[in-house]
């Protein structure tokens, strides 16, 4: 997971992330953090597996800690953060240390998944795809106590275990 790694250390993705940790702070609904980013890249190699994707896990493990580090963005500046989020993943990606550099179809697979993450295209790639579904059902609205506040709508909420 040395790919993995040298991301989460990058100062930018620290600075972006330490952002969005302070405007969730007292957020009550579900968090962008660590433990939803981790349960993302869990449920998506999950996917991988047992559809035989073949996608490499640094390269699923990436996408997942990428995709919600725009969201600072969206609360400060209006930027949906799968917009934001695919520039500040270029940056981190582009700037990593050789010998933990991604090849550019890589880069471009990550990417892609990190700008479709929200809305699901018809001609989704694997790791989109695996993505998109990983985020969704990494929610466990049926165990959340801010439920019954939440403003999704009913057929986003899972409200069972669906995995």
């Amino acid at each position: 997971m040395r790919r993995v790694n040298a991301v989460l250390a990058h100062p930018l993705y620290r600075k972006c992330y330490a952002r969005l940790e302070e405007l969730e702070k007292d957020r009550i609904f579900c968090r962008h953090q660590m433990p939803h980013l981790l349960d993302v890249a869990r449920i998506a190699y999950i996917f991988n597996l047992e559809e035989g994707g073949g996608l490499d896990r640094e390269l699923i493990y990436t996408a997942a800690v990428l995709h919600d580090i725009g969201k600072y963005a969206q609360y400060e500046e209006g930027i949906p953060h799968e917009q934001s989020g695919g520039r500040i993943a270029a940056e981190i990606l582009d700037s990593l240390p050789a010998d933990c550099a991604f090849s550019e179809a890589e880069k471009e697979a990550i990417l892609t998944a990190v700008r479709g993450h929200r809305r699901l295209r018809d001609d989704a790639e694997p790791l989109e795809r695996f993505l998109y579904r990983a985020d969704k059902a990494s929610r466990t609205c049926f165990a959340c106590p801010a439920e019954k506040a939440c403003d999704w709508s009913a057929e986003k909420k899972n409200m069972e275990l669906k995995i």
